[in-house]
Parts: structure tokens; sequence; C-alpha cells
């Protein structure tokens, strides 16, 4: 890159091409050479901003939990409409987009990402996914407290269930292909079912 050609936004132009070779060629191929290569800069420019690569992982992770949390603000200010299955279907077909399931992945694959990431983040449970259950677990106390599932119910535990059956779902699959529709549903339909049925008792 040219001395004195200003980067507008350096921080995502690097992150959209951290994005791009996640999902054409995988976490293994994610490295800073990679990243500069596809962000068409210098191959310096990543360690001016960040202090290793690493580094920049985590920070790339943080932002796409940083959007999960507009996320979870929508699927809260759904409680109470539609049918709670329905809610829950599309939140995650919202959360598992090829780019999470990448991530997700990166994650479980880089131990020093994970370790960076729960020094500011859960202490237990996978980042991303964990921020995730919470999502999931937040909105499942709102409809618990609109009487639209049990009473008692585990709302924690559905979450995590919901998390990790989706996470399979999706992530088991081709690349640029969605879990059947009616896949998805059945699978909703079987964690929560309990939870629907004891309400009306």
């Amino acid at each position: 890159m040219p001395t004195g050609v200003h980067l507008r936004d350096v921080r995502k132009q690097l992150f959209d091409a951290a994005e791009r070779v996640l999902l054409r060629d995988g976490p293994n191929a994610l490295t800073s050479r990679a990243v500069t290569a596809e962000a068409d800069v210098a191959k310096g420019v990543l360690h001016r901003y960040f202090a290793d690569f690493d580094a920049f992982l985590a920070e790339l992770v943080l932002d796409r939990i940083t959007r999960l949390a507009d996320q979870s603000a929508l699927l809260r200010a759904a409680a109470g409409t539609r049918t709670v299955a329905e809610n829950i279907i599309t939140a995650l077909t919202e959360l598992f987009d090829p780019v999470t399931v990448a991530l997700t992945s990166l994650v479980f694959f880089r131990d020093e990402l994970r370790a960076r990431l729960r020094k500011g983040g859960p202490a237990q449970g996978i980042p991303l996914l964990a921020e995730a259950r919470a999502m999931f677990a937040g909105y499942l106390a709102g409809e618990r407290e609109l009487g639209r599932i049990a009473a008692d119910a585990e709302v924690d535990s559905l979450a995590l269930s919901l998390i990790g059956a989706g996470h399979l779902l999706f992530a088991g699959r081709r690349q640029g292909t969605h879990p059947d529709e009616a896949e998805l549903e059945k699978v909703v339909q079987t964690v929560i079912a309990d939870a629907l049925q004891r309400r009306l008792l």
C-alpha cells in the first residue's frame, strides 16, 4: 500500500478480510499474512493496530459478540409475540450465520484465543456460544414471566440445549447450505415441548 494513503476504517477492513478467509478457507488458513493479503494492505498494518495476531482475533470475536447484544435485545422484545418456537427458530437462524459458525470453530481451534476471550467474558463455556446461551435464557425468562412456558421452566438448561442442538445442525452442513426448516422446527419443538405442555397443567 502506498505510503500516506489513509485507511478510513482499517479495523473493519481487516475484520471483513478475516471473515472472507474464514468462510473460504477455514480456521487453519487464517494467518496475519492471509488477512493482510485479503485486505490488500501492507503486512505490517495489522500489527500497527493490534499487539499480536491473537489480539486481533480476540477483537474480531468480540465484535461479533457486540452484534449479538443487539440481537439479544430484539429477541427479548419478541417475547409474547408469534409462537415461542417461531421466535427461537428465527433467532437460531440469525445467530448461526456462516460467519458465526466459522468464528465458533476458530475459538475451538485456538487455545490462546479462547483463553484471552475468557479473561473479559464468562468464565465458563465457549466464548460466543456462552453469550448466545445467555441471550436465549433471557428470552425464555421473559416468556416464562408472560406465562407462555411453565412457571418452573429451567431456562438456562433449555437455552443450553437449544444452542447445542442449533450449533450441531448449522455447523454440520456443507458450506452455503442451511438445515431443512422442518428439521430445525422439529428439534426446537422437542427441546421446548415439556415447558410448553406443563404451562397448561
